[in-house]
């Protein structure tokens, strides 16, 4: 996930990029997903190290880009200023919601479980998929405490993390890219509700399941007064969410001077400044995650600029010319690049497929007109390529900004999550990719 603050200009293409230049993005995606795995030493090696082997990798790409590409420190200046705005705004997020306490008594039932996962779903289209996760995941933890496993975490992510966000320009960055580049605000939500209900509901439907087996192995007085008890709720840090607010409207800012970057960090720094010691204490809070996932996708930016550049070069080769083409080619490649520079690539190949058909209809045109142009002459283009962004994001750890960070705050919890691998294996390839294939052969 980018951040929803980058501008919808986008580098110019490099010339002549090799495909062998994509190893260090590969590597660094392998050790991601293999080092928790190693013996005890090597684990803690990585533990130790990997802010090193990121930013080394990262500065490989970069030197080759300098050296030998065409026009490639203006790649790298445009990669480091997205790199800028998605930390800033990941931090921002982090930071405000980390003061936001959400007391939680009782233990959730599968049926409430259900209902909190679904209202983060919504929430998700106000507030963003990263605010949505950041404020909701240590309630989430907490009102699961006695039976909380590694599938409440991952289910947690596809919902609100992922799927959530897929009807508003503020749910998830890819479709902020969207708008910036001329597609009105409301027109995706006008078409998209059925899917989204669709995904959303075979996924929860998927969760109940786990959630009721999960339910059913507590003892059975503990299943009783769960049941019984009432739920409430109080949140304490009340004023933060107007600093949320603030930082969700900072992204239709004008994008100049910073200004957008600069307002998310004032009131990161006045949330960090006014919020009690006791709210922050109640919420475990610290700067862990948010470290982790800075160094971790600063090495992830910097060599994935490779692998979009070749696919920005020959995405025409691929000969895509139906909707449910585009969908299931941006939805592969979101699982593990960031997905919002895969939408805007895809939306240009989209663009660039359809002048090809009808050169009439965008003879003259550019920018926004163009895309209009598009919605126009392919609307299903652009919906298989917004909904194959959000939704496969949620296939990997590192589709989507939240994922990584909801793992480690889930992490610190003390909460048992699956490896990078048992992620892939035992939920995303055999839960939710089926669904996500049916959902884009129904609509699609």
């Amino acid at each position: 996930m980018v951040a929803a603050v980058v501008p919808f200009a986008v580098a110019a293409p490099a010339s002549g990029i090799p495909l062998w230049l994509s190893a260090p993005f590969a590597l660094l995606l392998l050790l991601i997903a293999v080092a928790p795995l190693a013996p005890a030493r090597l684990k803690h090696l990585w533990e130790r190290f990997y802010p090193v082997v990121a930013l080394g990798l990262g500065a490989a790409v970069a030197t080759y880009y300098l050296a030998r590409v065409p026009g490639g420190g203006g790649l790298l200046a445009h990669t480091a200023a997205e790199y800028a705005s998605f930390i800033i705004l990941i931090g921002s997020l982090f930071t405000v919601a980390g003061g936001i306490h959400i007391r939680v008594r009782g233990e959730a039932t599968p049926a409430v479980n259900v209902a909190f996962l679904a209202v983060g779903a919504v929430a998700a289209n106000f507030i963003g998929t990263t605010g949505a996760s950041m404020v909701l995941i240590r309630p989430w933890i907490r009102m699961n405490k006695v039976r909380v496993s590694g599938f409440h975490i991952v289910f947690f992510i596809f919902v609100v993390s992922n799927l959530g966000g897929a009807l508003t320009p503020i749910g998830d960055p890819p479709l902020f890219l969207g708008y910036l580049r001329g597609v009105p605000f409301f027109w995706l939500a006008e078409r998209v509700v059925m899917p989204w209900l669709v995904t959303l509901g075979l996924v929860l439907a998927a969760f109940y399941v786990f959630d009721l087996r999960s339910f059913r192995r507590m003892p059975r007085r503990l299943q009783t007064e769960a049941a019984q008890e009432p739920e409430t709720w109080r949140v304490d840090g009340a004023g933060n969410v107007l600093l949320l607010g603030v930082i969700i409207g900072a992204v239709f800012l004008p994008d100049r001077f910073f200004l957008r970057e600069l307002t998310m960090l004032a009131a990161a720094v006045a949330s960090h400044r006014l919020t009690s010691r006791e709210v922050h204490e109640a919420n475990a809070f610290g700067f862990g995650p948010v470290k982790e996932v800075a160094f971790l996708f600063a090495g992830i930016f910097a060599t994935m600029m490779p692998a979009l550049g070749y696919l920005e070069e020959h995405g025409r080769e691929f000969g895509f010319t139906a909707p449910l083409q585009y969908y299931l080619a941006s939805g592969a490649l979101s699982s593990v690049l960031d997905n919002a520079p895969t939408y805007v690539n895809f939306l240009q190949l989209a663009q660039a497929t359809a002048a090809a058909t009808d050169p009439a209809a965008f003879a003259g045109k550019a920018g926004p007109e163009a895309v209009r142009a598009l919605l126009v002459a392919q609307p299903l283009y652009v919906v298989a390529v917004s909904l194959g962004a959000v939704f496969f994001g949620a296939m990997t750890y590192i589709g989507n900004g939240p994922n990584f960070m909801v793992k480690s705050i889930a992490h610190e919890a003390h909460v048992h999550c699956p490896s990078f691998f048992g992620y892939i294996v035992r939920y995303s390839l055999p839960v939710l990719l089926p669904i996500l294939v049916l959902v884009g052969w129904m609509f699609l």
